[in-house]
């Protein structure tokens, strides 16, 4: 399937998403709802809940309460843990693993849970009819590639199959160390084949939605809120923390301040939901955390689109970009600049280093390209998302910065492409971009959640750019089960991306900031993932934020 393909699927699905969500608000509006234990500002709204289709992070942090896979990532560690399995062995060879179901799994509408559940839900995942842009997380399952591209039609033969109604053999290509880890990402999430069989595109919207994981959907009102309640059928629902969440969609940094201090708000995600003039004063408060996340902030080039399909241009405007300037300047938030893509800190890895600041090389080769002092060199855009307004304008103010730094450093004019998330995401996927702002979050502690986005077949690549030895090293590396030879062979791959071919420039690694009084939120932990399961978090103490500000200045007079 050809990614225009894939994006127009990827993109009607979030559409529809949103009619789900307009529909779904008529369930409840006009009743008395009560108050909900925990309400929490989420950044975006989501564009889907569906685990495989969904890759946003504002999404995967309500889907992952809601779907639950054979493992889950503990609070603390951010490591995989027993979920809907309890557990499973591995073959001497690393290739088989056996998942052993718990025996008390059911819907939340009360049918069983069963092996056969886990077979549909990845093979669905990997059918190319849902255009699963994480599809390629399973291709690491036998012939899981061969049947997303059509070359295996019989799914029957990938590496996944039932034992019996409560056991699950996998069979892999090669030893995986991380496998357990992917098994707990919400793509490998079970879903519910009754419910999508009978419902087809529109199986979120049905009454009652059976869900594997810890919260049911209550309802979805666009741009408002998502409310979940505990699932009561839940397998570990005696330890699920909150009855009622609340998830609201919320863009702009200073409405989002705004709500957490008026004790309308009790966590806040994200370091974009910081007014950026605040943050120093903010930081030294007892409830704004941060914490080291593997999360890198980037930039895309599209390599199908002159002059970008030029490596020496690519190199040009990477080494033309000032990012200790970037960090100090603009996100203010202990960002460290980036010349590597992996973050410091990932599990049995150390990246190379890549291009650093060097205009003056930045010239020479793009005067190599054919554009002396930016001579001949075609106006561009540089895409990014726009948001409501505060912290979330940094990737304005960087764009900004990028075409100061380009024009008079290499005489080129870049213009600027605001667009709203859903039709930015789209046009990323569709390759409807010259250059585009990019993050990405871990979604393990391994150096291929990065340096595997950017293989040939792997949906979050968004580029254009395919590199054969690139591929083969990816590929090398996760068959290679000595560390240090592993980590040689990545670090030979990342030297191809952020030196030598350059689709992507890295700008620095993110700092994790979100902020919630310890006094009152218990659950919430700061682990590199930056992944904080829902049912882990619960509310201590009596009364909201407002009313014991109240109290306090009470007991002053």
């Amino acid at each position: 399937m050809s990614i225009s393909q894939r994006a127009r699927r990827i993109f009607s699905r979030a559409r529809f998403a949103f009619c789900v969500a307009i529909l779904i608000c008529f369930t409840g509006c006009v009743r008395h709802e009560p108050p909900a234990d925990i309400t929490i500002l989420n950044g975006a709204e989501p564009q889907s809940l569906d685990p495989a289709i969904l890759s946003g992070q504002a999404d995967m942090r309500v889907a992952q309460g809601v779907f639950e896979g054979l493992t889950q990532f503990d609070p603390k560690t951010g490591r995989a843990i027993p979920g809907l399995a309890e557990r499973w062995e591995i073959s001497p060879d690393g290739c088989t693993y056996t998942f052993h179901l718990r025996s008390n799994l059911v819907w939340s509408t009360g049918e069983p849970i069963t092996a056969d559940d886990v077979v549909y839900s990845w093979i669905r995942a990997l059918n190319p009819a849902t255009a699963s842009e994480y599809a390629g997380q399973l291709f690491f399952l036998k012939n899981a590639q061969d049947f997303t591209d059509g070359k295996i039609k019989d799914p029957t033969q990938v590496g996944v199959h039932a034992a019996d109604p409560l056991t699950v053999r996998v069979e892999l290509n090669h030893p995986t160390p991380f496998f357990s880890d992917i098994c707990a990402i919400p793509v490998t999430s079970m879903v519910p084949r009754q419910t999508i069989e009978k419902y087809g595109d529109r199986w979120l919207m049905a009454k009652p939605l059976p869900v594997s994981g810890a919260y049911d959907l209550v309802y979805w009102r666009l741009n408002d809120k998502i409310r979940l309640r505990k699932n009561p059928r839940y397998w570990n629902a005696a330890n699920t923390q909150s009855d009622l969440i609340d998830i609201l969609p919320v863009g702009s940094a200073n409405a989002a301040l705004s709500l957490y201090e008026r004790g309308e708000a009790d966590i806040v995600w994200d370091a974009a939901l910081i007014p950026a003039g605040l943050l120093d004063v903010l930081l030294k408060r007892p409830d704004f955390h941060t914490f080291i996340c593997l999360d890198t902030y980037f930039f895309r080039f599209n390599v199908t689109r002159k002059p970008f399909d030029d490596p020496r241009v690519r190199q040009a405007l990477a080494l033309a970009v000032d990012k200790e300037r970037i960090v100090k300047k603009i996100t203010q938030g202990g960002e460290q600049p980036a010349s590597h893509l992996v973050p410091a800190g990932t599990a049995n890895y150390t990246s190379p280093e890549g291009l650093g600041y060097d205009p003056a090389r930045a010239r020479k080769l793009l005067a190599h390209a054919g554009y002396p002092g930016g001579q001949g060199f075609p106006r561009f855009q540089y895409m990014f998302n726009a948001s409501a307004g505060g912290g979330s304008k940094i990737h304005e103010k960087i764009a900004v910065e990028l075409q100061q730094m380009w024009r008079d450093q290499l005489g080129i004019q870049m213009d600027l492409r605001q667009m709203e998330w859903a039709a930015y995401l789209n046009a990323q996927s569709q390759l409807d971009y010259d250059l585009s702002r990019s993050g990405w979050v871990a979604d393990y502690n391994d150096a291929n959640t990065f340096l595997g986005l950017f293989t040939s077949n792997d949906g979050n690549n968004r580029t254009g750019w395919k590199n054969a030895q690139y591929d083969d090293l990816v590929q090398r590396a996760n068959q290679e089960p000595d560390l240090k030879a592993r980590e040689k062979l990545f670090q030979r791959a990342e030297t191809i991306l952020v030196r030598d071919e350059v689709p992507i420039v890295p700008v620095y690694f993110y700092v994790g900031i979100n902020y919630y009084d310890t006094n009152r939120i218990q659950g919430i932990y700061p682990n590199v993932l930056d992944n904080h399961p829902l049912q882990a978090i619960r509310k201590t103490g009596r009364g909201s934020r407002v009313e014991g500000r109240e109290l306090d200045n009470a007991n002053k007079q």
